[in-house]
């Protein structure tokens, strides 16, 4: 009775399974929702506008500076003023006010060409801020590819185990037949329970490992990881990549590459900003004010001007305390490290990419040869259950024959798995991952 009621749970465990599973998802959608509601592609998306918004003429210093003032104030006091000849001057509350209004020009039109350096840097800054988010992208969409297949291998995984289910209770169903025959033992019986509830415990473990992938690639896609889905079953890899085009797109492509190339011209327009401060700022200046004043006690009770300035100054810096020789030797220093950081990064890129191709190249010899292993030991299996069902061998050798085909089975998956993994990788280091599958 216990043993139909676990039966009968396991097979509404699966029903509602079916029922829930509805929906199919395409890799493509995946992809597609992803690239729409992933919070590191919208972070780099605005990261990008930043940049945008900061390379521009201004920024860098070649726009003049126009400033408007406004001041009103006054005092109010209490005056004695003593003259040469006659009685003292008293004024108790004496008010005067003051009222400005003016604005000033400032325009730098020489700085050493250190304004066309920062502007040249903005633009490289702009262009950084493409490639991070370029890298953003491929970085989101590997990982969706990545957990979108791995979906597809806990679903064939569940599939191998509930194989083993079936071949459990046919197996546990003949133990008690010839029990009732009087030509089997109830050890039979009592091992063949023992390996249907490891058979079904192993089962429900792989439905877990299945709800927790789906989690993954919904949390990645950014959206209710309680929605469930099934996807396409087939883990094809594309055995056409070959090693020497990826390596020249990956010198082209790969974002990390990209990047410290940018960061090298970075570090040289740096230089030349700095040494810019060797030659003199001229700038040229104007301005307009108009000015209103009231002084009971002064000479001049009112006061009223208004009008133009207009100037041309220019300043060098004759020694700052060696600070210039300071910073350019820094700069020239930056400029080393950024290029021994080029260096390394297509040293990294270069590893990455041969371990990569080599995984890649092994996992595909591995599939094929775990192709021939799950053909030889189902061969093998269907032998044994026919000798099994005509009595002629141990339920033990049924059993290791089941296990060797499950075992088989499994790392076929595995290795189909491992094989579009390294694919994914080398598609993703060379930056050559096609964003619309």
């Amino acid at each position: 009775m216990i043993k139909k009621f676990k039966l009968f749970v396991l097979l509404l465990s699966m029903l509602s399974f079916a029922v829930k599973a509805q929906e199919k998802l395409t890799l493509q959608e995946a992809i597609t929702i992803a690239m729409q509601n992933n919070y590191d592609i919208k972070i780099s998306k605005n990261n990008i506008a930043i940049a945008k918004n900061n390379a521009n003429i201004g920024n860098a210093g070649m726009l003049p500076n126009l400033a408007a003032t406004y001041s009103n104030g006054g005092s109010l006091q209490n005056t004695r003023q003593t003259p040469a000849t006659g009685p003292d001057r008293v004024i108790t509350g004496a008010r005067s006010t003051n009222n400005d209004i003016g604005a000033d020009l400032n325009w730098t039109i020489f700085d050493g060409f250190t304004m066309f350096a920062n502007y040249d840097r903005l633009k490289e800054l702009q262009k950084q801020g493409e490639i991070n988010s370029r890298l953003a992208i491929l970085t989101t969409v590997s990982d969706v590819i990545t957990a979108y297949y791995d979906v597809a291998r806990q679903q064939k995984l569940v599939i191998a185990a509930d194989s083993a289910i079936d071949i459990s209770v046919f197996r546990e169903k003949i133990a008690k037949t010839k029990l009732q025959l009087g030509r089997g033992s109830k050890l039979d019986v009592l091992t063949a329970q023992v390996d249907y509830n490891t058979d079904t415990s192993n089962y429900l473990q792989q439905k877990n490992a299945l709800q927790v992938a789906k989690v993954r690639l919904n949390q990645l896609m950014v959206r209710n990881v309680n929605l469930t889905f099934s996807v396409d079953n087939n883990i094809d890899t594309d055995q056409s990549l070959v090693y020497s085009e990826l390596a020249e797109l990956s010198a082209k492509q790969n974002p990390n590459v990209q990047n410290a190339f940018i960061n090298q011209k970075v570090a040289a327009l740096n230089l030349k900003a700095i040494k810019g401060a060797r030659y003199p700022v001229v700038s040229l200046n104007s301005g307009y004010s108009r000015t209103n004043s009231t002084s009971p006690t002064g000479f001049n009770q009112k006061f009223a001007a208004n009008g133009f300035t207009y100037g041309l100054t220019a300043s060098l810096n004759l020694f700052n305390g060696f600070l210039q020789r300071q910073n350019e030797r820094n700069a020239k220093i930056d400029i080393e490290n950024s290029t021994l950081n080029l260096d390394k990064a297509k040293l990294d890129v270069s590893t990455q990419l041969l371990t990569a191709y080599q995984n890649y190249s092994t996992y595909l010899d591995l599939v094929k040869l775990e192709q021939r292993n799950v053909d030889i030991a189902k061969e093998n299996l269907d032998i044994t259950l026919a000798k099994y069902r005509l009595g002629s061998i141990a339920p033990l050798e049924l059993r290791e024959a089941q296990r060797n085909s499950i075992d088989a089975q499994n790392r076929f998956i595995e290795m189909q798995y491992q094989a579009k993994l390294a694919e994914i990788t080398l598609k993703e280091i060379s930056g050559n991952i096609n964003l619309s599958n």
